[in-house]
């Protein structure tokens, strides 16, 4: 079976991926923009073939490659990057190269556009919030007069909480209208309520063969915008009403050999029109896994390697886990360095030993998503999670 996997040095943990492919017994072939020396041992070790190109976003330098590669070694198997950012780009390389296995051109569509999410929500009897296309004032001052303020404006297509917005009056939606139209914008009604995430691994049948899910306990759009403690962890175990919201999404997108993170809103509140308090709420469809440290944390909760499941899923298209093994909650948490905390870094380390896996200082972009200093640690009861929380996050008086 001959893999081509797009951009294996970046983000950092997406090495794991290749060497597990490459232990199930796997060709790995990887092309990027980094040089090989600087690539990890261990992802070079894994890769049968690496093909280096000066520009990952010229498209025919990609394709030149993927050329190239199925020239040298035959019939391509699987092209994937298991990142958001390539979606479009891995979907049209399937289609130019008649690789059968993966989202095509017409396919990848559901994967971006956050109205077709909708539709497939509606179509399919899965509660989301009302929105509109914002393609004019008067509709978008109609709807709001009609769901109230606040609403939450996103770009149809976009990633992450770039360029979305809570607004809150009159004034901030006259502000947003007039700057923001040139990306096509949803109007979202908001939804109080608490991000859950149902992250699984999907086969070519659609069934799940490993599913776990998270709790965000503050808005990615405050963290953000507002600089706020980061604080979310992976569940001990997956609730059934999630789990059955989350099977239901992957019947709707129909997906197929997939690492995904679906998100949800779980009502903190009875909501006209929407649900009851403690319902679940579709947000979003990410066809690929979360990303970052979320890999370690699913890996800490479950006592598993997700690495290793989803190489299983390709070369096997199943995974059987014995499941005996202890799970945790597991949870992030990340301080700013422009805050006072109660207790200092050392004081954490130290009462918390036995608990942290994993300790890290950020830089860089990533800093304003996670924080400048996160922490990873597990506990077996969701109280003592909590505890460890608030004397981490404690601030000054």
């Amino acid at each position: 079976m001959n893999f081509i996997f797009i951009s294996p040095q970046f983000p950092s943990g997406y090495w794991n991926f290749c060497v597990e492919l490459n232990a199930s017994g796997v060709n790995v072939l990887a092309i990027s923009d980094t040089p090989y020396d600087s690539l990890k041992y261990q992802l070079r070790t894994a890769l049968t073939e690496y093909y280096k190109v000066e520009n990952l976003e010229d498209y025919d330098q990609v394709m030149k490659a993927v050329a190239y590669l199925t020239l040298k070694y035959g019939k391509i198997d699987w092209l994937e990057s298991n990142n958001e950012y390539w979606l479009e780009q891995d979907a049209r390389l399937r289609t130019d190269f008649h690789i059968m296995t993966g989202f095509h051109t017409k396919d990848v569509q559901k994967a971006k556009y956050k109205s077709i999410m909708k539709y497939l929500y509606e179509q399919n009897h899965i509660q989301t919030a009302p929105y509109i296309i914002a393609d004019d004032q008067e509709t978008s001052k109609a709807f709001v007069k009609k769901v109230g303020y606040p609403v939450i404006a996103k770009p149809d297509k976009g990633m992450g909480v770039r360029q979305t917005y809570q607004i809150n009056n009159e004034n901030e939606l006259e502000q947003f209208l007039n700057t923001e139209k040139k990306e096509r914008f949803l109007l979202e009604q908001y939804v109080k309520g608490t991000v859950c995430s149902y992250d699984a691994i999907i086969n070519s049948k659609g069934e799940a063969v490993f599913e776990s899910g998270s709790v965000t306990s503050v808005s990615s759009i405050d963290v953000v915008n507002k600089k706020e403690n980061v604080y979310f962890y992976v569940m001990k175990k997956l609730p059934e009403d999630l789990r059955e919201i989350g099977r239901r999404c992957v019947r709707a997108f129909d997906v197929r050999s997939r690492f995904i993170h679906f998100e949800f809103l779980r009502l903190m509140k009875d909501q006209e029109g929407i649900g009851k308090k403690g319902e679940l709420v579709a947000l979003e469809a990410n066809m690929c896994p979360k990303g970052g440290y979320s890999f370690d944390m699913l890996n800490y909760a479950n006592s598993t390697d997700v690495f290793k499941i989803w190489a299983n899923m390709i070369a096997h298209d199943h995974y059987r886990e014995v499941n005996h093994y202890d799970k945790f909650f597991c949870c992030l948490i990340g301080r700013r360095n422009n805050d006072s905390y109660l207790h200092s870094h050392n004081e954490v380390l130290s009462k918390y030993r036995a608990n942290i896996t994993l300790s890290d200082k950020i830089s860089g972009t990533l800093a304003d998503q996670l924080g400048d200093q996160i922490y990873l640690a597990k506990f077996a009861e969701e109280t003592a999670m909590k505890q460890f929380v608030q004397f981490a996050l404690r601030g000054t008086e």
